[in-house]
């Protein structure tokens, strides 16, 4: 009698049995994954602070080739979609900062430069603030700016 669960048993046993094996030996390091990681970007407090520790200047040309969808009215700031997506030549990075948070800098993603230049996310809006979308490209910065109004309790206010 065949038995597919019996499949799936062995197969999640011999990963998880793998995923211990080379952890103990020391070939899965998420620390090494991280070390990327802009930690005073995330950490620092306004814009220019922010944008100074990610993308070393706070200097950036406006740009109609870059398009930021939120609502503009969010009811629940804590949980706000943001998609980004731009026609600029060879992106290589998008971020995400709020202006009116206490740390700005709410998202940072590197692309290859030969890929769609487009993310979606979700990020927490404190309050009523523009939404400012920061793209590297061809070694410049671009940015785009959309404002978006938080209610308080989802009532209008």
């Amino acid at each position: 009698m065949h038995n597919p669960n019996r499949r799936t048993l062995l197969k999640g046993t011999l990963t998880a049995g793998i995923a211990v094996v080379a952890a103990g030996a020391g070939l899965l390091k998420p620390h090494t994954v991280l070390a990327a990681w802009p930690k005073a970007a995330f950490e620092a407090k306004g814009m220019d602070n922010a944008t100074n520790a990610l993308l070393g200047g706070s200097s950036a040309t406006a740009s109609k080739d870059i398009k930021i969808k939120t609502p503009s009215i969010a009811e629940n700031g804590a949980v706000v979609n943001v998609a980004v997506s731009s026609t600029l030549p060879g992106v290589e990075s998008i971020s995400i900062l709020v202006e009116q948070n206490g740390s700005p800098l709410a998202a940072t993603f590197d692309l290859n430069p030969r890929t769609e230049a487009y993310i979606k996310t979700r990020v927490k809006v404190a309050k009523t603030s523009g939404i400012v979308a920061m793209v590297r490209s061809g070694g410049k910065i671009f940015s785009a700016r959309r404002e978006v109004k938080v209610t308080l309790g989802g009532c209008g206010g």
